[in-house]
């Protein structure tokens, strides 16, 4: 093979991979940006746009009771529960973050996304939180775009 042709063909390569990196990163941009409402929600004290990022259907394990939420209604019925526990607990400035995703799997309609989270709060005057949790997402690309169709929350 003649150098040029050589060259031709790695430059023909390079373009190629660098094109699926391209599509495989605006792919996890956009299974994240789901993650992101939903997590920007509770940040803002905005329930309602967490709940707009699920999917018509959804699952839910979280570490506050009843601790286990499904169906149609299982994003709203997490909302009203957290709500109550943060009422009740009497926290005030919660801020919760999501670190740099370890996973970010996606397959055709499919996705999956693992990350470490954690969250602070004001009670009683004084600063509290949880460190070192991993959130555990699972996604639906619907015809509206990608949906959180589970999520689980794991105390460190």
């Amino acid at each position: 093979m003649r150098s040029s042709s050589f060259v031709m063909l790695a430059f023909v390569a390079i373009s190629l991979l660098g094109s699926v990196v391209a599509r495989a990163g605006s792919s996890q941009t956009a299974v994240m940006a789901p993650v992101r409402q939903f997590v920007d929600g509770i940040n803002q004290n905005d329930l309602a746009k967490s709940v707009a990022a699920c999917a018509p259907t959804a699952a839910i394990i979280d570490d506050i009771p009843p601790h286990e939420w499904q169906g149609p209604t299982a994003c709203a019925d997490w909302a009203r529960g957290f709500q109550a526990g943060v009422k009740q607990a009497g926290w005030t400035d919660l801020v919760l973050m999501l670190g740099t995703p370890r996973h970010i799997d996606v397959d055709g309609d499919s996705a999956y996304v693992v990350a470490p989270a954690s969250f602070t709060y004001r009670q009683n005057g004084k600063t509290g939180g949880e460190s070192g949790s991993i959130w555990t997402f699972a996604l639906r690309k619907l015809g509206a775009g990608w949906r959180i169709a589970g999520w689980s929350w794991a105390k460190h």
